[in-house]
């Protein structure tokens, strides 16, 4: 391993550890080994980061009804998956399939799959299906664009830093983090490079003379990419850019999901990219 990628690999070890949080919020508060199945009418509905929530008004066997929030996922990991602003509105009557609150569980319900009257289904959750179908017979020729990681893409990257060589500071590092759920995303600052470059959001590349710069939709992230040769300087923990003395790539590329309504052709891309820092 050369130094420049010795000090790279240092500097992601503190980044993995919140990394391993995908969420933004923890999903503690409600029981995910239970799955209920809720219908009712949409009373209140906010589509934003870095939740989306609704109201359901559900009826009970005994006639009366019950308000219950549901909490979704972020809207800029959900409308890549196919749950756009317009999916949904104030008066829509639906079925959410979701884990109860742990307290107040006929209150509070962590939302996973919706399905309309008309039969149509829209995902609540990071992990749920998309609408879309894969399509994997085009190619692209640049990097540049806006790009979609898949999800199981993300959780290979992340179950393959256990086998990561790392430091003794490195490991020193880990040992001191006893509170699993000590992670930055609890206090809105995202999770740093690389595993932010695979976060399952839209991903928008640009490709300037001595840079590339990453626009991820995921809490204003960024990650820039310098390509002129600069010292690499390392800060401490940090959420701004990394910079690599030699950036040497080889790159694949497929379309992926089928084409919007109205579309002759996918508006995202997924990615495959090996990469390696040079002396």
């Amino acid at each position: 391993m050369t130094n420049i990628a010795k000090i790279v690999l240092a500097g992601f070890v503190l980044v993995t550890l919140a990394a391993l949080a995908l969420a933004h919020h923890s999903a503690a508060a409600y029981d995910t080994q239970k799955e209920v199945r809720l219908s009712g009418t949409i009373t209140q509905y906010r589509f934003g980061n870095p939740h989306v929530y609704m109201i359901l008004q559900v009826r009970k066997p005994d006639g009366t009804t019950n308000a219950v929030e549901v909490e979704a996922g972020a809207a800029s990991v959900l409308n890549p998956l196919g749950f756009k602003k317009d999916s949904l509105a104030v008066g829509d009557v639906v079925t959410i399939v979701g884990n109860p609150g742990r307290n107040n569980a006929d209150q509070f319900l962590l939302g996973k799959d919706l399905y309309k009257q008309d039969g149509s289904y829209i995902p609540l959750n990071i992990a749920s299906r998309s609408i879309y179908s894969s399509n994997t017979t085009e190619t692209a020729g640049s990097i540049a664009g806006t790009w979609f990681p898949p999800r199981n893409e993300f959780n290979a990257f992340l179950g393959g830093t256990r086998n990561w060589s790392i430091t003794e500071k490195g490991k020193a590092a880990i040992a001191s983090n006893n509170d699993p759920k000590a992670t930055t995303q609890k206090d809105c600052i995202p999770i740093g490079a690389p595993a932010v470059m695979f976060y399952p959001v839209a991903d928008t590349i640009t490709v300037q003379t001595d840079k590339v710069v990453m626009k991820v939709d995921w809490m204003e992230s960024e990650r820039t990419i310098y390509l002129d040769g600069r010292d690499y300087q390392f800060q401490g923990t940090s959420n701004g850019p990394f910079n690599f003395i030699a950036w040497q790539h080889t790159e694949t590329f497929d379309r992926t999901l089928s084409p919007q309504p109205g579309s002759q052709k996918p508006d995202l891309l997924r990615r495959h990219r090996r990469s390696r820092v040079s002396d």
